[in-house]
């Protein structure tokens, strides 16, 4: 127990979802954990220290970055693309001057990196990357991670879909759903500002109509493939962290609608959705961009995901909601 405890896993932007999640799971398997952030045990900017953190760690796992469920205006365009592009570097350089660099990085990136798709799906051997604003931020925060010159450390870039878990991006869905507003999304032409057109996510009508292919993946499997990825020393380079069973818009919201006892949602269409991410500051392309990505490297690796499932797995996250609120 001793020399298990003496293990060290450092998570960078452990202050979100996933990255508080991580935490929790590698002090229960009994390692010591430290954390880079805003605040924690180093913080952004004192790469000295990030050094000392870094320096004979057995892993080391980034999730830093600023939410991109907002408006992509200039400023949080630059914020986007700083807080992952900058944090990823800044660990780079602690890795590389440390004395015993740690073993294994697992850098987050995600699964947005690919085109928009409704023809096939996109995996690490044969997806085609896409070209707007999300995507050319994925392709610099890759390579922030893979550009350095780390040659005892192994990189991984952890190509995640929505996380699905109980205070994650299910949230805003769960309460649509309850509010009779679960039905599909629809795509649909519209005229687009000149912010639209600079940040690149201006789109014709694609003819989604609540189509649009939905890739997820549970928490659980989140923690599961970082286990694996830790303990599979051939794997290295991007791997797509998704459920092998990709769903669509329309079978997502019909099953939230079900899993929280409404037989009805209205439809949305989009212009409705523009004026309600207006509202609300987010955007459209979050809900409407066709994420059709399978995990090809995982599964022929062997890693048996807990909830391939979408339905099992809301039914678990919503289980777990009640019984946490009594």
């Amino acid at each position: 127990m001793d020399e298990q405890q003496q293990r060290r896993v450092v998570v960078a932007g452990a202050s979100g979802f996933v990255g508080r999640y991580l935490q929790d799971a590698f002090r229960a398997e009994g390692y010591q954990v430290v954390t880079v952030g805003r605040t924690g045990d180093a913080v952004w900017g004192n790469t000295l220290r990030i050094r000392e953190l870094v320096d004979g760690a057995d892993l080391v796992v980034n999730m830093a970055g600023k939410s991109v469920n907002c408006r992509y205006g200039r400023r949080n365009r630059a914020e986007i693309l700083r807080s992952r592009v900058d944090t990823t570097l800044e660990l780079a350089e602690a890795i590389r001057t440390a004395e015993h660099p740690p073993p294994l990085w697992m850098n987050a990136s995600t699964a947005t990196i690919y085109r928009h798709a409704d023809d096939r799906p996109q995996d690490e051997a044969t997806g085609e990357l896409g070209e707007d604003f999300s995507v050319s931020v994925a392709r610099a925060w890759e390579d922030a991670l893979f550009t350095a010159d780390l040659p005892g450390t192994r990189r991984v870039a952890l190509r995640m879909a929505i996380v699905f878990g109980d205070g994650s991006a299910l949230l805003p869905l769960l309460r649509l759903a309850q509010a009779g507003l679960g039905g599909p999304q629809y795509d649909g032409p519209w005229i687009p500002t000149r912010a639209r057109l600079a940040a690149g996510t201006y789109h014709h009508d694609r003819g989604t109509h609540g189509r649009q292919r939905f890739s997820w993946v549970h928490i659980e499997d989140v923690l599961g493939a970082i286990r694996f990825i830790r303990d599979h020393e051939d794997i290295d380079g991007p791997v797509n962290v998704t459920s092998p069973e990709p769903s669509d818009n329309r079978t997502v919201m019909a099953t939230l609608r079900d899993a929280v006892g409404r037989r009805f949602g209205l439809p949305t269409w989009r212009w409705m959705l523009e004026l309600g991410s207006f509202a609300i500051r987010t955007e459209t392309e979050l809900v409407l961009k066709s994420r059709w990505v399978v995990p090809t490297r995982l599964t022929e690796a062997g890693y048996v995901f807990r909830y391939p499932k979408l339905r099992g797995a809301l039914a678990t996250i919503i289980a777990e909601r009640r019984q946490h609120r009594g």
